[in-house]
């Protein structure tokens, strides 16, 4: 295996880790909304992320960094062409991260309130736009002979994107209500579980038909291995949320979302970004690489770092794996 094809595994594997920490994060900012009743509510949920979410948010500065060393010509294409929503993507973050901290910056209501609402929205753009924007690397955009992207921004709402984004919207918010089914006690862990079966019947549905139609218009037999463990896991992790069982439940919708990417990847490779005007002007690992020598020292580095970074966060996770309630606000407000 050349250098350039394991970095793309590379860089699948770290926008996998992304949509698997960063997705149930992004669940929780909607159902702030969805599910809390009350700030205290409110409170809950976001404490159940406040210790992880910007460590999350890493693995997205580490795909992207991938991308610029490994694959330039892609990262030039891919950030000109979707200029516009990644920069939507990119301010819905910075203003997510604000909102975080000063929303207990100050006592009255309507502070609290106008930041817990950009966190809803905040959650809820970047989980739609970044199905759109993975919906149209896999289906391919306007690429010409320059490599450049030469479509408008309106090109990058078909349908199938659109379907994209819908399937990432329902299932990060699925994967955040499992998640806080797992992270909570009393009766907002019981509304979770209730509400979790209606995200994931309806997460369901939407994911059959994305991945069917991904399947028939690029798919391979290694893809639709990856389909049926997508489907299977949702529909198991349905199972399990039903039967009490969190952990198991928010386990499995996670391997949905890694499945989910992994079938974007088999049926990407060897292209990167497939052009919808010639297939001779995709970009792919080949003509789409840096130089053999800058591969193997980004390889030493990353086999270096990678399991220093893994390690601290998995001990991040461990620290605060405990459950949460309104009750240990009153405490710890006492």
């Amino acid at each position: 295996m050349e250098l350039h094809d394991v970095w793309f595994v590379l860089i699948a594997v770290l926008w996998t880790g992304y949509f698997f920490l960063e997705g149930f994060d992004f669940g929780v900012g909607v159902l702030t909304k969805l599910l809390a009743r009350d700030r205290p509510e409110k409170r809950v949920l976001i404490n159940t992320i406040g210790p992880v979410w910007d460590g999350n948010e890493v693995w997205l500065l580490t795909a992207a960094g991938a991308t610029f060393a490994a694959f330039p010509e892609w990262y030039a294409t891919l950030f000109s062409g979707f200029y516009l929503p990644l920069l939507v993507i990119l301010l819905c973050l910075i203003v997510r991260g604000v909102a975080f901290e000063y929303r207990v910056k100050r006592p009255e209501e309507n502070w609290q309130r106008n930041w817990e609402t950009a966190i809803f929205w905040t959650s809820l753009i970047p989980a739609f736009l970044w199905g759109v924007a993975f919906g149209n690397i896999v289906r391919g955009v306007k690429i010409d002979r320059e490599l450049e992207y030469v479509g408008s921004v309106w090109d990058l709402f078909n349908p199938y994107a659109l379907l994209g984004g819908l399937v990432t919207l329902t299932l990060f918010t699925f994967h955040g209500t499992v998640f806080a089914a797992l992270k909570t006690v009393g009766e907002i862990r019981e509304r979770a579980r209730a509400l979790a079966l209606r995200v994931g019947l309806v997460t369901a549905v939407l994911a059959v038909l994305f991945l069917l139609w991904t399947q028939i218009d690029s798919g391979d037999g290694k893809s639709l291995v990856a389909l049926v463990v997508a489907v299977a896991a949702l529909v198991v992790a349905l199972m399990a949320n039903q039967a009490g069982r969190e952990g198991w439940s928010f386990a499995l919708s996670g391997v949905t979302i890694v499945a989910t990417v992994a079938m974007f990847f088999l049926t990407l490779f060897p292209n990167v970004m497939p052009s919808t005007l010639d297939a001779d002007w995709s970009l792919t690992v080949t003509n789409a690489s840096s130089s053999p020598y800058t591969l193997k020292i980004m390889t030493w580095l990353a086999a270096i770092a990678t399991p220093v970074v893994l390690l601290y966060q998995g001990w991040t996770y461990w620290v605060f794996r405990k459950r949460i309630g309104t009750q240990h606000l009153a405490d710890a407000a006492h």
